[in-house]
């Protein structure tokens, strides 16, 4: 039995996906194989020995010691795309706040209309003030999309869809994202010549060293005057006290974000141009839902088979078992590797069926399928070897039936 701890609130649906016949979990789980959690920063030195895997249900991971554990030769899932729908929604909800005035008329309407009793009086009024929230319309407007992923492609697909100008950026695209998004879409060359022609900038961008501040001071300079800037991304992608600077100095026109500041929340309070949401991109039913049934899955096929799919560090792996036994090796993507590993497989007269191996950067993943079953001394031995970095042993024949 695979044994999972979990941290915060996991949906129901996704641990129903761990059969009890199989799986163990709960937050009071011992000596753990894997853990699951969202939003719970995790300390490497509290990370049991025993942990094979760590499964984030949600897109971000930057509350994961992502490069310890990979020196430890653990697999970090987590789950792009599950929430993309529920986080593009939320940006194409806070552009229309921008644009419309929508919370300066709901406020008026709750408050400086509660105590009209009368019904023409009432349509008087409101009448004669509603030019006080006049707004904008999105349609014929500029949106820069920075980050083409997920979630970036579907709000710059929104964003055609409101008969925007859609200008994307994106260096680290990949062949599938990119054959995924719309013709529409303009590519920029440059982050400067993007934010230049830009009357709204979306960020969509992962919390990684190349992104830290990635919108800073001199971004901001860049944007036209009176733009407006949306981070439902990361925190640490924008400058949140640059972006103050801007507003305060009025050549930015207005900032939404999911990640309040005491700065950020000063300035909401005094002026009616930051718009600040606590953390909600991913809140809903729905995504909490297909972000725990994905994670599940992933560590479900990866304790049983050494399935690895959608892995931050390491490559993606998924061979059909064969055999009776399968060594799952995680080493260091150097010259000789695949010698060392085969040398004593050799010697001990391991009759190997399948071999598949993947690289990724600096790592990879290598799954050895043999017909004679294999043992932990075996793996042990295996684990020894200079380079490797974390392995297991999987007795397939008792696990592709359950």
């Amino acid at each position: 039995m695979f044994r999972i701890r979990t941290y915060n609130t996991i949906a129901e649906a996704g641990l129903q996906r761990l059969s009890e016949k199989l799986f163990e979990v709960g937050p009071d789980v011992e000596r753990p194989d894997a853990l699951l959690l969202r939003s719970h920063k995790l300390d490497v030195d509290s990370i049991p020995d025993s942990v094979l895997a760590v499964a984030r249900a949600g897109a971000g991971y930057n509350n994961i010691p992502v490069e310890a554990l990979t020196e430890r030769g653990v697999v970090v899932f987590n789950t792009p795309g599950a929430n993309a729908n529920a986080v593009a929604e939320l940006v194409q909800g806070a552009l229309l706040i921008q644009v419309r005035n929508l919370l300066a008329g709901m406020r008026y309407s709750t408050d400086e209309l509660q105590d009209v009793d009368d019904s023409q009086e009432l349509n008087r009024r409101m009448e004669a003030e509603k030019k006080r929230f006049r707004g904008e319309e999105l349609n014929g407007r500029t949106l820069c999309v920075i980050g083409l992923g997920s979630i970036g492609s579907r709000v710059a697909h929104a964003g055609v869809h409101f008969g925007m100008n859609v200008i994307g950026y994106d260096p680290w695209i990949s062949v599938e994202a990119a054959w995924m998004l719309s013709s529409q879409v303009e590519q920029s060359e440059s982050l400067r010549s993007l934010a230049e022609r830009a009357d709204f900038v979306s960020v969509h961008v992962p919390a990684v060293a190349a992104t830290q501040h990635l919108i800073n001071a001199e971004f901001l300079a860049w944007m036209r005057p009176h733009a407006r800037l949306l981070n439902f991304s990361r925190a640490e992608v924008v400058d949140a006290d640059a972006v103050v600077a801007a507003l305060e100095s009025d050549s930015l026109g207005g900032y939404s974000c999911d990640f309040p500041t005491p700065a950020l929340i000063r300035r909401a309070r005094e002026c009616g141009d930051v718009h600040l949401f606590p953390h909600l991109g991913a809140s809903t039913r729905e995504a909490e839902i297909n972000c725990s049934e994905m994670a599940a899955r992933q560590l479900s096929q990866f304790l049983r088979f050494g399935h690895v799919v959608n892995s931050v560090n390491f490559p993606r792996a998924l061979t059909r078992t064969q055999g009776a036994s399968r060594l799952v090796i995680f080493n260091r993507n150097i010259s000789g590797m695949l010698g060392r590993i085969t040398d004593v497989l050799t010697r001990r007269g391991v009759n190997v069926v399948n071999m598949n191996n993947k690289s990724r950067s600096d790592v990879a993943i290598t799954l050895i399928d043999s017909q004679t079953p294999m043992d932990e001394e075996l793996m042990n031995e295996v684990r020894s070897i200079d380079g490797v970095l974390g392995g297991r042993l999987i007795q397939t024949d008792s696990l592709e039936s359950s």
